[in-house]
């Protein structure tokens, strides 16, 4: 039944609308504290930017953009995420089809050098760029990806965290969390990085490292903001 299910176009696109529309009820239900409170005006100083977050952690980044923030979110090819691309475009935003690869084979399969040159063509004509983070089927493992996007694109990385005190975590490879509505929630930047042209390897991986420790610093952060039971 689920096999017939994911290759029907009409059950996608009902399937995605319903996402979209769901999310939507989440975020305008939840009392979300942001922080730091200034970061919009510190993000507008260097767009366009590379947004990143782990995987299953995403499903409400878009409602984390102002109206002038446009963006394009980078998708799985995968059958399964045809559903996902279509919530993202009814929210809003744009997609670019690819993953990350573990080998060279799956570097071509999965797409990743078409996104690679269609991130860096959407960075070069303004947009925004959001992608997650991790490695493959490794949850909160920083790939080398998000960085060597930065490298060629000259934008800086902004990591980011979004939670809701009201969540069910799935017992999923990413731990994705199903947010809830009517409660409170938290979102979280952390300061933009950068990634030299000329960087080295050593220098990349240190880039990477410096991602990692973010995403999990801005992680815990709104989790601990969102667990909070007392009003703004």
């Amino acid at each position: 039944m689920w096999r017939r299910l994911r290759t029907n176009r009409a059950f996608k696109v009902a399937a995605g609308t319903t996402f979209a529309s769901y999310f939507k009820l989440v975020a305008h239900t939840t009392d979300f504290v942001v922080e730091p409170p200034d970061v919009f005006e510190a993000i507008d100083e260097h767009l366009p930017v590379i947004v990143t977050f782990w995987h299953g952690q995403h499903f409400l980044t878009p409602f984390a953009m102002k109206p002038h923030h446009k963006a394009k979110v980078l998708i799985s090819r995968h059958a399964d995420a045809e559903i996902n691309a279509i919530a993202a475009e009814k929210l809003g935003v744009g997609t670019i089809r690819g993953s990350g690869a573990t080998s060279k084979r799956d570097f071509h399969r999965k797409g990743a050098v078409s996104a690679t040159y269609q991130m860096l063509d959407t960075l070069a004509e303004g947009i925004n760029v959001a992608m997650t983070a991790d490695v493959p089927k490794i949850a909160r493992k920083v790939g080398m990806g998000v960085v060597t996007i930065a490298r060629y694109s000259g934008r800086p990385i902004i990591p980011v965290a979004m939670a809701t005190r009201n969540r069910i975590t799935l017992k999923s490879w990413d731990r994705a969390s199903l947010n809830l509505p009517f409660g409170k929630g938290a979102a979280v930047a952390g300061a933009p990085i950068w990634v030299d042209r000329d960087v080295d390897e050593a220098g990349l991986i240190a880039a990477r490292d410096q991602v990692q420790a973010s995403l999990e610093d801005v992680t815990r952060r709104a989790e601990a903001l969102a667990a909070r039971t007392s009003r703004r």
